[in-house]
Parts: structure tokens; sequence; C-alpha cells
């Protein structure tokens, strides 16, 4: 089926049946072995309407993958919300920079969903559309600049690229230990909260304000 036909929004609860349909037969099954005809019987549709939500089945599994990746996003902008708050008064920034990163270690990267997108992407990354490239990518690193911003206009930070410095404080703490364990699941490896605490300083040894 060609994609380039407009495609139907349709019925929320179809949708979502279909792409928990596919996500579940991705990933026993694999893109190849898993047919259409397979993930409408499971979500409880027809095959057309597969076809109308999402027009084929690369178009599908790319749905599948920015779902995940909306569903973890959904989740780092809770943990940003539950520690890096509006800055107020005396804050230890130290402490308040590990417990971000030791939540995101553990509610984030080691949760089912991340195993789910880390799985997809890897096993079946030739047959997505863009590469394997989630379509949020980049609003996680976002999110954390706008906070830095904030933690600089309150005079905590001295960050004159906001985006550059999330990126950095990224690469520090959750990027060494990905490095060094290929995981950065603080729940199931204590190695990790050591490399992270370490990462913190190294960051505000370069970010704290004067």
């Amino acid at each position: 089926m060609p994609t380039t036909k407009t495609l139907r929004e349709g019925s929320t609860q179809k949708r979502a049946a279909i792409l928990t349909a596919a996500r579940e037969l991705f990933l026993s099954d694999g893109f190849d072995r898993t047919s259409v005809d397979a993930v409408a019987a499971r979500a409880g549709v027809s095959k057309r309407t597969v076809y109308d939500y999402f027009g084929d089945k690369q178009t599908l599994l790319q749905a599948v993958v920015d779902g995940v990746g909306q569903s973890l996003i959904t989740t780092i902008r809770r943990i940003l919300d539950d520690t890096l708050t509006e800055p107020t008064g005396a804050i230890d920034l130290e402490d308040v920079l590990v417990t971000f990163s030791m939540r995101i270690a553990t509610d984030m990267l080691g949760s089912a969903e991340y195993a789910t997108l880390q799985r997809l992407v890897r096993t079946q990354f030739g047959q997505l559309p863009n590469g394997g490239e989630n379509s949020m990518a980049d609003t996680p690193d976002e999110a954390l600049a706008e906070r830095f911003a904030a933690f600089a206009a309150a005079g905590l930070l001295d960050v004159p690229d906001a985006r550059l410095a999330a990126d950095q404080f990224i690469a520090l703490t959750f990027g060494v230990a990905l490095n060094r364990f290929g995981s950065a699941n603080a729940a199931e490896d204590t190695r990790v909260r050591p490399l992270v605490v370490e990462g913190v300083r190294t960051f505000l040894r370069a970010y704290r304000a004067r």
C-alpha cells in the first residue's frame, strides 16, 4: 500500500490497539515475520483499518518507536518537575542534580519502556523509515536546557549556551556509564551512581556560578 495517500486519524482506541499489537509482534517475531494480517488480528481490527491508519508496515514500526519515545519523554518531564523545580532560595546544586540523575537512571533508563525502545531500534534499525531516529530525540536535551537556563537566571549556574550545557551534562553522567558498562540502569548496577556523582561534580566545576 502506498504511504502517500491521506491517512485516517480514526478511533483513538483502535489506533492504540494497533500500536500495542504491532509492538508485541515486532518484539516477539521481528519485523520481517510480522504480517499486517497478524497485527490486525491481534488488534481486533480489519487489515484495511491498519493500512488506513498507518499506510504501510514501516510507517507502523516508526509509529511504535515514536510512541515508546513519547512515553519516555513524559517520564523525563515528570522527573524534571519533581527534582529540578524553579530555583528559590539556597539549594544544594550537587544534591539536586544527583537526585535528578539517579531518578533518570532508575525511572527512565531502568524502565521496560526504555529497554523496548533500545531493542526495537537495535533489531529493526534497517526497517525504520528515518533510519532509527526517534522524531522526539532532542526533546529531553531541550527540556533539561530550559531548566539550566532557569538556574542561570537565578544566578546558580553560568551557562552561556544552555543546550550545550545540557548535552555535556548528559555526556558526563549517563554517557560515561553507557560507554563503560553498556547501560546506565542504576536500579540494577550499583556502579552507575559513583559515575553519576563524579559527572555532576565535574559539570559543576565548569558551570557553577562564581
